[in-house]
């Protein structure tokens, strides 16, 4: 089930385990046989332990980034979204599929990321 009020804390809440890197704040995130899409045809990651285990061997230094979204899309079944990911040289432009139980965990969550065109070439 989804919401514009459950979407919102819900990347409200992974922002904050993206930046904490607490295992405790990426489990919450999803829901215990969750699926996490790195990428859409990639292998995904299985089940809320295997999420945190592959999150932690992949994660961002804290405070390395900046993160702006919006939703494109909010459904009972799902939501789409927006945004766009700035490290320090280099931006990212971010499209995420979201399914959210009745909990508000995802159960199903996928990512694609376009890097930006360097400016300088």
């Amino acid at each position: 089930m989804s919401s514009l009020d459950a979407v919102t804390a819900w990347v409200t809440n992974y922002r904050k385990a993206w930046e904490s890197n607490d295992p405790r704040d990426i489990a919450d995130l999803f829901a215990e046989n969750a699926a996490y899409f790195t990428e859409p045809f990639a292998k995904p990651w299985l089940g809320r332990d295997k999420i945190v285990e592959k999150w932690l061997k992949r994660q961002d230094k804290p405070g390395s980034t900046t993160f702006e979204w919006h939703p494109l899309l909010v459904t009972d079944d799902l939501a789409m979204i927006e945004a766009t990911t700035t490290y320090p040289r280099k931006t990212f432009s971010n499209l995420w599929v979201l399914r959210l139980d009745n909990l508000g965990q995802a159960r199903q969550f996928t990512e694609w990321w376009m890097r930006h065109p360097d400016p300088k070439k």
